[in-house]
């Protein structure tokens, strides 16, 4: 039995016209690189930096040209900081950061760091920020004054960051906390004040009342002084009061041998 060579052939040619297509296509589309909203483009050429590409499609030479895509848009990262007070107390806490990249410096960024810019200056300037203002607040006004403290945060970060061409967009201070010792202190600070609090409250009210009392006492003997004028001027007002309170009965007098009189009622 004899094999048509053009049928068998025929197969064979269809695949290889195909993963031709194929790799053709894969070779256009390495001619073109997508930069999404919020990303820039670092165009490299054989290992040089080149231009920075916005939003948008654009066209490179593939084995020559290489894009590094960067994100500008906000993130976000949490650290575990260690710091002391300016009165040597020892601090833990959590600070979080948002933060983005300068969407016109990306190329300077990823020449001078790379693309591990987070591990290399972000936490570092984290941890070095939060110990130079600690530095400043007793640990009383680190509870007391945490905006001032998070505002000066915020701006030894500006300092530091900025110079890698990072912007600082909000620093939260999650939590500080502080040694056993201190906690146990600042507890007992707060009794002996609400107890201090307690006792001057007492003590006004106490001054308040023995005030009302003496007040009272004054318009009591004001109220008799004047009543005794009026009696000295007045000597019938006693008659008077007498038969305005008097109820119409006679008082019971005792006779010879113990016997009970009940004079007549008035009519």
């Amino acid at each position: 039995m004899k094999l048509d060579m053009p049928s068998v052939i025929k197969p064979f040619l269809k695949l290889l016209v195909f993963v031709l297509v194929l790799i053709l296509l894969i070779n256009i589309f390495s001619f073109f690189v997508v930069i999404n909203p919020g990303e820039r483009g670092v165009l490299l050429q054989l290992g040089t930096v080149k231009a920075v590409y916005e939003p948008g499609l654009h066209f490179q030479v593939p084995l020559v040209n290489n894009v590094v895509v960067m994100d500008v848009r906000t993130q976000k990262t949490e650290d575990a900081v260690d710091a002391a007070s300016k009165d040597l107390q020892s601090i833990e806490g959590t600070v979080a950061l948002n933060y983005h990249v300068d969407p016109t410096n990306v190329d300077k960024l990823y020449q001078q760091v790379g693309l591990e810019y987070a591990s290399r200056i972000i936490s570092p300037a984290i941890q070095e920020s939060v110990k130079a203002s600690t530095a400043k607040f007793t640990a009383e006004e680190l509870i007391t004054k945490r905006q001032a403290v998070k505002e000066d945060i915020h701006k030894i970060l500006e300092e530091r960051l900025g110079v890698y061409y990072l912007v600082v967009d909000d620093v939260s201070i999650v939590n500080f906390t502080f040694s056993e010792e201190f906690n146990r202190s600042i507890e007992a600070k707060q009794t002996a004040e609400q107890n201090a609090l307690k006792a001057g409250n007492d003590l006004k009210r106490i001054q308040i009342e023995a005030q009302q009392s003496i007040e009272s006492a004054k318009a009591q003997a004001e109220s008799i002084r004047i009543q005794g004028e009026a009696l000295k001027e007045t000597p019938g007002l006693v008659q008077l009061k007498m038969v305005e309170k008097w109820n119409g009965q006679l008082p019971l007098y005792t006779g010879e041998g113990g016997m009970l009189i009940n004079l007549p009622q008035v009519r």
